[in-house]
C-alpha cells in the first residue's frame, strides 16, 4: 500500500481508537501493534517491549516527576490564594486591577506549578467570587482565569516543554527559556483585553474601590515571596550551569515540600503521603503516554509513513508560511479533542522533519504548538479549563465561561501571529543565554 494512503489509514483508526474512550497511551499501542501485525507480521511484536521501555530510557525524564512534585507541593497549599491577595492589594487602585491581579496570579502560580486545571483552581477559588463581587461581568471573570490557567504549559518550568524536547531530542534549557518572552506577551495581551472589556462594560468606580494599607500590602509577602524565590533559584541553577533540568527539578521539589510544611504548617504524614502519590499517579501516567507515543513512532517509520509524508511535503511547491497555517490548523483541530502531552508526542514524530525542511527553528515551534495547545485548553469539546472553571462557579453557564474565553482566544492567536512575523521574541533569549544552536 502506497505509504501515504497507509498514513492516512493510520491517522483515521487512531482517532478512532481514541474516541472510543480508550486510554490514549492504550489506543496509541493497540494502533501501532495492529499495524505492524498487518503489513509487518507477527514477529514485529517482538520489538515493542523495548521500543516501549528504551523510550523512557533517558535521564531527561526525571524532571518530569519532580517537576510534578513541585507543582502538587505548592497546589496543597494557599499559595495560589496568598498570590492572589498579594496582587490585590497592590493593584486594587488601578483601573480593572482586580482582574489584572488575577491574571498576574495566575501567571506566578502557573510558573510555580506547571498546570493549568491547577491554576484555574488554586486562583479560581479566590478571584472568580471577587470579582462578581466587585461587579465584574461574569464572561471577563471565569474568561479571564480559564485563560491565565494555560499559561501553565508554557511559562516554565513546563511539564509540556519537557515532553517536547524528549520527543524531539531537544534542548529542554532552551526550550524553557524560548517559552518566557511568549509568556510575558500572552499576559500582556490577556490584561490589555482584560482593561479594555472592563472599562467597557463595568462599574470603574465599584471595581476599584476597595483601598489597603502598607502594612496589609506587606504582611502577606513572606508568604509569597519563599516560592518566588525557589522558582528564580531554579531557572538559576538550570542556567547558571550548577546543575541539569533533572537535578534542578528534584532540589526545586524537595525545597517546595519544605516550604509548604514550614510556612503552611502541613505537618500532616498523610497529607504529604497524598501529594506524593498523586504526583506518582500522573507522573505514571505521562510516561506511559511517552512510551507508548514511543512504539507509535517506530510504527511509522517502519512502515515509511514519516519519511513519505515528509518527502512529500518538500516536493509540493508551497510557501513555507502556507504550510505554517496548515500546521496551526491542525493543532488547533487537534487541541480540540486531546490533550497537550498526546498531540505533541503523537504529532511530533511527523511535523518535525516537515518543520525544519521548511526553514523553521524547531525551538520557535515548540512555542507556537504550546500555545495551540493553550487554545485548546480553553475550547471545546474538550476544553479542561472551562470545566474547571464550572466546577468552581457552578452557578454560571458553561456558555457564558466559552463567550468569556473566546476573546482570549483571539488574543492566543494574535500572538501566534506575532511570533510568526518577530521569531525573536521566542529565539533571542536561548541564544543570548546559551549561545546558538548546533
Amino acid at each position: 500500500m502506497d505509504p501515504l494512503l497507509l498514513g492516512a489509514l493510520v491517522g483515521i483508526c487512531t482517532i478512532l481508537v481514541l474516541f472510543s474512550g480508550v486510554s490514549v497511551g492504550i489506543g496509541l499501542l493497540i494502533v501501532s501493534a495492529g499495524f505492524l501485525v498487518i503489513f509487518d507480521g507477527i514477529r514485529s511484536l517482538e520489538l515493542m517491549p523495548e521500543i516501549f521501555f528504551g523510550k523512557l530510557d533517558s535521564f531527561a525524564l526525571l524532571s518530569i516527576p519532580m517537576f510534578i512534585i513541585m507543582g502538587s507541593s505548592i497546589a496543597s497549599t494557599r499559595a495560589g490564594a496568598d498570590l492572589y491577595e498579594a496582587l490585590e492589594r497592590w493593584l486594587t487602585r488601578v483601573p480593572g486591577g482586580l482582574v489584572i491581579s488575577n491574571l498576574g496570579a495566575c501567571a506566578l502560580f502557573a510558573a510555580m506549578s506547571g498546570s493549568s486545571p491547577a491554576t484555574c483552581a488554586a486562583i479560581g477559588k479566590m478571584g472568580i467570587p471577587e470579582m462578581l463581587k466587585r461587579g465584574y461581568p461574569e464572561g471577563i471573570a471565569t474568561g479571564s482565569i480559564a485563560a491565565g490557567g494555560t499559561l501553565g504549559i508554557l511559562i516554565p518550568p513546563s511539564v509540556t516543554m519537557i515532553v517536547y524536547g524528549v520527543a524531539t531530542e531537544t534542548s529542554i534549557g532552551r526550550l524553557f527559556l524560548a517559552g518566557v518572552f511568549p509568556g510575558l506577551m500572552l499576559v500582556t495581551l490577556f490584561m490589555a483585553w482584560s482593561i479594555y472589556a472592563t472599562w467597557k462594560s463595568g462599574d470603574m468606580a465599584l471595581m476599584s474601590a476597595r483601598s489597603y494599607s502598607w502594612q496589609e500590602k506587606f504582611e502577606v509577602l513572606p508568604r509569597v515571596l519563599p516560592f518566588v524565590g525557589i522558582i528564580i533559584g531554579v531557572l538559576y541553577a538550570m542556567y547558571g550551569g550548577v546543575a541539569t533540568p533533572s537535578e534542578t527539578a528534584a532540589v526545586g521539589a524537595l525545597l517546595c515540600l519544605i516550604v509548604a510544611i514550614l510556612i503552611y504548617k502541613l505537618y500532616d504524614v498523610r497529607k504529604i503521603w497524598s501529594i506524593l502519590q498523586e504526583s506518582t499517579k500522573e507522573s505514571v501516567m505521562i510516561l506511559f503516554i511517552i512510551a507508548a507515543a514511543g512504539v507509535f513512532s517506530y510504527m511509522l517509520s517502519s512502515l515509511s509513513i514519516t519519511q513519505s509524508i515528509a518527502t512529500w511535503i518538500g516536493t509540493l511547491d508551497v510557501n513555507p508560511w502556507i504550510l505554517m497555517i496548515a500546521v496551526n490548523v491542525f493543532l488547533i483541530i487537534a487541541g480540540f479533542f486531546l490533550p497537550p502531552v498526546a498531540v505533541i508526542l503523537m504529532a511530533a514524530p511527523i511535523l518535525l522533519p516537515i518543520i525544519t525542511s521548511a526553514g523553521f527553528d524547531p525551538i520557535w515551534f515548540a512555542v507556537i504548538l504550546t500555545i495551540n495547545m493553550e487554545i485548546g485548553l480553553i475550547s471545546p469539546p474538550v476544553g479542561l479549563n472551562l470545566y474547571v472553571i464550572n466546577g468552581i462557579a457552578p452557578d454560571i453557564s458553561l456558555r457564558t465561561i466559552l463567550m468569556g474565553s473566546l476573546p482570549f482566544v483571539g488574543c492566543m492567536l494574535l500572538a501566534i501571529v506575532l511570533l510568526c512575523l518577530f521569531p525573536s521574541i521566542a529565539t533571542w533569549l536561548p541564544e543570548a543565554v546559551m549561545g546558538p544552536a548546533l
